[in-house]
């Protein structure tokens, strides 16, 4: 017991982590600016197979000291988001302020079930979501939570949709209880909300497609049509989802009609904003997402336009005693009574118990850095696309699917030398070519009129010079 004492007591000691903190800070440090000044590969590819050799799990029973080294290897081969030439998903280059944060948050480790396990972060988290619901204009009365992911922001969203308008209490008495239920939503939704759906019981028919225009928009004449054809299968329609900022093109379904339709046929309106709810903080894009603030619901993603890391997403609900309708239920040995619904205990509404402090990046942020920052950072992006379109459209070898709404855009190089049948074949060989040499790190998607390559210009330190640096790299690569 002795020497476990003394163990302990060297594993805590504040000052071996304040030494391993300083030369864990230099290391960083040095990281980032290497990497904002775009050295070395986006991305150093190695095989699976290959990086589970490296880091094969040799652990050993005593302390190594080894701490610097194995960080080392962990920086060097990872996927370098602050370089420059990343336009790959929609994972930002965070701040780094936000990293020091998550520290602080991993040390103090204030599990957010209720509020007396974190009183400062449940706080930060309030005021958080204020500002965000003020932002979209919506009402005083909106509340909600941070939560982790877009894909859990709208299984929560939707939970509570289910319990406002299924007509039966599905919680309790399970999904079966009452007819089959179904959401409307574009052909081109997020497939987090197929999951959702499933996950909540509703099954194959659980999403309810409404056809896409040309631009993969949502078309609000269509929602009678599908509202008819659901009803006829069976279903009893609860919501409408529309996408603020589409994951595959990043389209913006009009929100004003849609939210028109949901009056009339009194169903949940739900906003998936996960990319494009940033668009309110533009005052040249806000015009996307006009009629947010008539949602019942938004998921609006930090991690994406607030270049924040990964994941905080923010749930609002326009009336926020529907944010505890998603989890409706008790433990005594955390929450007492059942005559109240405290705010401050946040895992009532939220799916995790022992939450980070996920508002504690976001909150200092905005309050260190200002909100102009976070501003200018979403009409840049989103000016920097329709730039890149405009060239990508200039040239003759290039094809854009659509014209950007935000800063997502799809196109695809199409040489006079490789015949048009082969095109598809193409892109992929394309960008493997590039990721794989580390010389870009990009994706691509599949769209009715083939496979295309597909950037999002959520990193900051991304140039108008580097997107000309890749359409040379796009056409070298396809000689070869």
């Amino acid at each position: 017991m002795t020497d476990f004492r003394a163990r302990i007591a060297a594993a805590y000691d504040a000052d071996t982590f304040r030494r391993e903190s300083h030369q864990l800070m230099d290391m960083l440090s040095d990281y980032l600016a290497r990497t904002t000044r775009a050295e070395g590969p986006v991305l150093p590819w190695a095989a699976p197979a290959v990086n589970v050799d490296r880091f094969a799990a040799a652990f050993p029973e005593a302390p190594t000291g080894d701490f610097a080294d194995l960080i080392t290897r962990v920086l060097s081969g990872s996927n370098h988001l602050h370089h420059p030439r990343y336009v790959g998903h929609q994972v930002t280059a965070p701040v780094p302020l936000a990293a020091l944060c998550d520290a602080v948050s991993s040390l103090l480790n204030n599990g957010m079930a209720v509020y007396e396990m974190g009183p400062v972060s449940t706080a930060m988290e309030r005021n958080v979501l204020r500002w965000m619901a003020a932002r979209l204009g919506l009402p005083e009365t909106t509340d909600g939570v941070l939560t982790s992911g877009g894909s859990l922001g709208n299984l929560t969203a939707l939970l509570a949709a289910r319990q406002a308008k299924a007509g039966y209490d599905a919680w309790n008495s399970g999904a079966h209880a009452g007819p089959p239920l179904t959401v409307l939503a574009a052909q081109t939704t997020h497939y987090s909300l197929a999951r959702a759906t499933r996950i909540m019981g509703f099954g194959e028919g659980g999403v309810t497609p409404v056809p896409v225009d040309e631009h993969f928009r949502l078309r609000p004449e269509a929602l009678d049509a599908a509202l008819d054809s659901a009803t006829r299968a069976g279903r009893k329609p609860i919501a409408v989802v529309a996408n603020a900022g589409s994951t595959a093109t990043g389209a913006f379904d009009p929100l004003e009609p849609v939210a028109d339709f949901c009056e009339r046929h009194g169903l949940w309106f739900h906003v998936d904003g996960a990319h494009g709810a940033s668009a309110v903080l533009s005052p040249a894009h806000r015009h996307l997402v006009r009629g947010i603030d008539r949602a019942d619901s938004v998921v609006w993603d930090a991690h994406k336009g607030l270049l924040m890391p990964a994941l905080v997403t923010a749930v609002l609900f326009r009336d926020g005693a529907r944010s505890f309708e998603s989890f409706s239920q008790e433990a005594s040995y955390i929450f007492h009574g059942d005559a109240e619904r405290p705010w401050s205990d946040v895992a009532l509404r939220t799916l995790e118990c022992t939450k980070e402090m996920m508002a504690l990046k976001v909150y200092a942020c905005l309050a260190v850095l200002g909100t102009r920052l976070f501003s200018d950072a979403v009409t840049e992006s989103y000016e920097q696309t329709r730039r890149f379109a405009q060239r990508l459209a200039a040239a003759s070898d290039f094809e854009v699917a659509v014209p950007p709404e935000c800063n997502i855009l799809c196109f695809r190089h199409t040489p006079a030398h490789v015949p048009a049948e082969q095109w598809d074949t193409l892109q992929t060989k394309l960008r493997e070519r590039l990721v794989t040499r580390g010389d870009f790190y990009l994706v691509q998607t599949k769209l009715p009129r083939g496979v295309y390559l597909r950037v999002t210009l959520i990193n900051p330190l991304t140039t108008d010079a580097d997107l000309d640096a890749l359409m040379d790299t796009l056409r070298a690569a396809a000689l070869r």
